[in-house]
């Protein structure tokens, strides 16, 4: 079976794609479409429908599986770092560059005029492709195959995304400045813990040269020393 296209772009070319990828997949249509841009269903009347929708959805699943992710895998990151994280990790350049690791771009089915302006390279339109696979391959099969399938992915970028000096923590980026202006050591100090065992609630204070910059509150020591050096930095004029 072959789909239409203009671009020399098969039915055959995605159930290659979908076998070399390893996935359990049963309705390359399905797949087909996360594939179809809108300007190929301008020119081309018998295309049904373009992935818009499934990229609605892919959208959705990685937000959740990428949350996930950075929540297990950084127990000790305070609720801002994470979302940082997370947004880097889903952010449309990042999303391109996974879809140009799986080789997504000659499976585009794109109308004559993105073709001609080098639109199989374009970030807008790898991201929603890789956002729309997404969708598709959580339709096709569940969350934990499309987790399975995406957090390789995002390990191998681990190292690279966390040393984006945006990303660096709030302790960190404290650290770092009160080392610039040779102001001292910074210490945090434990001065309170409320509630019973099962649901502390831990109060910090981060000082230097035993003056108090900022204090935090927070379910662990380390998620409260994390909020005081959120809080220090407000205060420094630093975030």
């Amino acid at each position: 079976m072959t789909i239409h296209s203009d671009t020399g772009v098969k039915f055959d070319s995605v159930r290659a794609l979908i076998e070399r990828l390893g996935l359990p997949v049963k309705n390359p249509a399905l797949f087909a479409r996360a594939f179809t841009h809108r300007s190929f269903v301008n020119e081309h009347t018998s295309a049904a429908e373009d992935n818009e929708r499934l990229e609605f959805l892919g959208d959705a699943v990685l937000d959740f599986i990428v949350g996930a992710w950075v929540y297990n895998h950084f127990p000790e990151m305070a609720e801002g770092e994470l979302t940082r994280l997370r947004s880097a990790l889903v952010r449309t350049d990042q999303l391109a560059a996974f879809a140009r690791q799986l080789d997504f771009g000659p499976v585009l089915r794109l109308g004559r005029g993105e073709v001609v302006s080098g639109g199989r390279e374009r970030d807008n339109l790898l991201c929603g492709a890789f956002e729309a696979f997404i969708g598709a391959l959580y339709l096709e099969t569940d969350i934990q195959t499309a987790a399975k399938f995406i957090e390789p992915m995002l390990e191998s970028t681990r190292e690279e995304i966390l040393a984006r000096p945006d990303l660096a923590d709030n302790k960190s980026r404290l650290q770092e400045w009160i080392q610039g202006q040779k102001l001292g050591p910074l210490t945090y100090a434990l001065v309170d813990t409320r509630g019973p065992d099962h649901s502390r609630t831990f109060e910090v204070e981060v000082r230097v040269n035993g003056k108090a910059l900022g204090r935090g509150q927070g379910s662990s020591k380390a998620a409260a020393e994390q909020e005081a050096a959120r809080i220090a930095l407000a205060a420094l004029g630093i975030e």
